[in-house]
């Protein structure tokens, strides 16, 4: 029913946005975006399609959920992709696992703080309830654009860059017990001496 309903609502969006485009055509002369009125494929088989060409294990839990497991240098990451139909975005949220115990969670919060001043897209967050840190971003695709391979793997390519990059720096505050500004400076320098 829930399916039914959310294709029902993306169709009367589509038929809307088509309205608002003819308006806007009739007033200017031109359309703004020009899009065929076929039902699009669903984003997250592009997503499923990207993580069985890498071999990652992935579970489809809905119809507008997916989540990939993805190893990296310092960490195994946890992506979650999530269509959210009604803003027509796909949604990633990336955790890695480091649990922030409750007497840690001021430092993480400005070393968050820190990290998000240096980022373009996307940012990090701490959910409390959780103690988990995790790096969200999406990918908005309005008036019924699709999602191509390169934009989903360059969302997931931020992403797994994001938290490779900044995943020592919460080690040395959640485990070392070091203040946020000495662990970012000691990730950046640790990163910026790789060759």
């Amino acid at each position: 029913m829930r399916a039914v309903r959310v294709r029902w609502l993306a169709r009367a969006r589509r038929q809307k946005a088509k309205g608002s485009e003819k308006s806007q055509e009739a007033e200017t002369g031109m359309s703004l975006v020009s899009y065929t009125d076929d039902q699009r494929s669903h984003p997250l088989e592009v997503i499923e399609r990207i993580a069985a060409g890498n071999n990652w294990s992935f579970e489809r839990a809905s119809d507008d959920e997916i989540t990939l497991l993805v190893s990296g240098k310092w960490s195994d990451y946890q992506v979650s992709y999530t269509w959210m139909c009604d803003i027509e975005a796909l949604h990633l949220a990336c955790a890695f696992d480091l649990r922030v115990p409750e007497r840690r969670r001021p430092e993480v919060q400005k070393l968050i703080s820190m990290i998000n001043e240096q980022m373009w897209v996307g940012h990090f967050d701490l959910w409390t309830k959780e103690g988990l840190v995790m790096y969200r971003n999406a990918l908005v695709l309005a008036g019924g654009v699709e999602a191509s391979g390169k934009q989903c793997e360059a969302l997931l390519g931020t992403a797994l860059d994001a938290c490779e990059r900044n995943f020592p720096a919460y080690q040395f505050v959640v485990w070392a017990g070091r203040p946020a500004r000495e662990a970012l400076d000691a990730a950046m320098f640790e990163t910026s001496g790789e060759a």
